[in-house]
């Protein structure tokens, strides 16, 4: 470690220790460090923001103990074990290993540790932060921890926020502690964030009552594969222990503020909605939440996510029976298709002229005419594909019974928000006409190369044709009569392998905007559907799905949001 300047000074916050009294850890460090050390002994009341993550942001173990998803020994970004571990699974293999009872939260992820490393491992632990992707959260939660957290205690000092009226009040003098005084507006770097609703500038009594808090950053990991009903009530469950662990000896602890990220905001949702969890959270704050769904899911479980992102697809799966053979049995991947408050119509079938054949999907219930159409090609799960090889084969009744449980989640979160929702979405600027996201799937008809020299069935046959009349294993296209066909090469080159057919059926690319996993449409629903329990939204451009909080618009927005709800919680007594 080299010299840190004397002018610089490092810092650490008090932790509740088992009988309740603050404690503080620190490592001794060589003499040369001649910094100040300052060790903030209060204030001891406590805020706690609880972080929810997103599908496949948790990491999962077997009963056994043995990591089965776990994203951290990270490379470049990326967790290269985990892609490592399930970049050639079998569609057999994923659905026997990722199944919903088959699976607990892991909580021996790797946690921060080094110069970034704020408290101890243990302590970081303690804290969940193990249950949670390193790759996709740690960074930001370590900058959560620091902002909301800083060394210096006086917000008047606080280098983010600044006045933007004139102080009444006595102009401190030179080398006294500068103040702030009730009922001055403020402002924070890079508002108003692209907001959606009337912005409400930050007050100094935000501050100010922030600045009586300590707000130490948990992450509640959750099995993501299960139903999030179950996910919610594990939630209150440690919330209401992370109250209790708060609120004893020199520490008083009566509320916790929640932000989520992606399906997070789903569980975190139902949990608000559980007996006296509204009052136990002050305040939530969404990010990039499909809050009605999004049209994707069925897509993947269709034709994988080769098309999309083939590294991503690698650990996801490229093709649709990769997808299928675990979201077919995991409700909580059920619950983040297009729900029945999504937009009618999303599913198409053109021919290859362009023009709509038949009637568009759904007309207000996805649930029997898409989820649950067992016959048609277009249904959304491949019934053969429920049983593949070396897998644990399931009966289409058992994911019947997985839709009925999703379908009565969407139903029951209908217009469920906490009453103090803030949320944030990403979307394309709006000069910018690049599309990233899928508001609808198109299903298009093209011309296919025949040699049968017969004539090809209407399209308006295909549209009704069965499964089993289609060619394919879950990528686009698939086919429509014909056949694979080998030639031999011409000298010693391999031969050429081409498929003839009748029609070509194409997976059509992006349509619309949004983060290139949830579209504009459920993205910005919140604000919608939770009317005056949603105090604000920001449309943020050109951020992506999954490092949504990696984004600086982002995270100041997430900033200001907690101030807003620290400055209207509740202050134990």
């Amino acid at each position: 470690m080299s010299s840190v300047p004397p002018s610089n000074e490092r810092s650490r916050q008090a932790v509740v220790d088992k009988d309740g009294r603050p404690s503080f850890q620190w490592s001794l460090t060589r003499s040369s460090l001649t910094d100040t050390v300052k060790l903030v002994a209060g204030p001891f009341n406590v805020l706690p923001v609880v972080f929810v993550p997103g599908i496949m942001g948790s990491n999962l173990k077997d009963l056994s103990g043995q990591p089965v998803w776990r994203l951290d020994n990270v490379v470049g970004g990326k967790p290269l074990k985990l892609a490592k571990q399930w970049a050639f699974a079998k569609p057999g293999e994923r659905q026997r290993v990722l199944h919903p009872a088959k699976v607990k939260v892991d909580d021996h992820g790797a946690v921060p540790k080094g110069s970034k490393a704020q408290h101890s491992a243990d302590v970081y632990r303690s804290r969940g932060w193990g249950t949670v992707s390193e790759t996709s959260y740690h960074e930001f939660l370590l900058w959560l921890e620091e902002m909301l957290n800083p060394t210096e205690r006086n917000p008047a000092r606080w280098p983010d926020f600044y006045q933007t009226e004139a102080t009444i009040g006595p102009v401190p003098a030179s080398g006294e502690e500068p103040k702030l005084f009730p009922g001055i507006r403020m402002g924070l770097k890079g508002e108003p964030f692209h907001a959606e609703k009337i912005f409400s500038p930050l007050l100094t009594d935000d501050l100010l009552k922030r600045s009586k808090y300590l707000m130490p950053v948990y992450a509640v990991g959750y099995n993501w594969l299960d139903d999030n009903k179950n996910a919610a009530k594990s939630l209150a469950e440690r919330i209401q222990g992370i109250v209790k662990a708060n609120n004893q000896g020199s520490f008083r602890c009566q509320q916790v503020l929640v932000v989520t990220h992606s399906m997070g905001g789903l569980v975190a949702r139902a949990c608000a909605a559980l007996p006296g969890m509204e009052s136990t959270i002050a305040g939530v704050v969404h990010g990039v939440m499909p809050a009605v769904g999004a049209a994707v899911a069925y897509r993947r479980c269709k034709v994988g996510m080769a098309d999309e992102d083939y590294g991503t697809g690698l650990v996801i799966g490229n093709t649709g029976q990769e997808v299928t053979a675990v979201f077919a049995q995991a409700p909580g991947a059920l619950e983040l298709l297009p729900t029945q408050q999504y937009r009618d119509g999303w599913l198409k079938v053109y021919d290859a002229k362009g023009q709509v054949i038949g009637s568009t999907l759904p007309a207000g219930d996805p649930y029997e005419s898409i989820y649950l159409e067992r016959k048609q090609w277009w249904g959304l799960v491949n019934e053969a594909w429920l049983a593949p090889a070396d897998g644990a084969p399931m009966k289409w009744d058992v994911y019947r019974s997985n839709i009925i449980l999703a379908e009565k989640f969407h139903t029951k979160l209908e217009g469920s928000f906490h009453p103090e929702t803030y949320a944030f979405y990403g979307a394309n600027a709006k000069s910018d006409d690049k599309k990233t996201s899928f508001e609808c799937v198109t299903w298009r008809l093209k011309e296919g190369l025949s040699s049968s020299g017969r004539s090809r069935p209407a399209p308006t046959f295909v549209r009704q044709m069965a499964r089993e009349k289609i060619r394919g294993e879950g990528s686009s296209p698939a086919y429509v009569g014909g056949s694979t066909v080998v030639m031999p090469s011409f000298g010693e080159g391999p031969p050429v392998v081409y498929e003839a057919s009748d029609w070509e059926i194409r997976a059509d690319r992006w349509d619309g905007h949004g983060d290139g996993t949830v579209p504009i449409s459920s993205g910005s629903a919140p604000l919608h559907l939770g009317g005056a329990k949603v105090k604000q939204q920001f449309r943020i451009p050109n951020i992506k799905h999954e490092p949504a909080y990696n984004d600086g618009t982002s995270r100041m927005a997430t900033l200001y949001a907690l101030t807003k709800l620290a400055g209207q919680a509740r202050m134990p007594t």
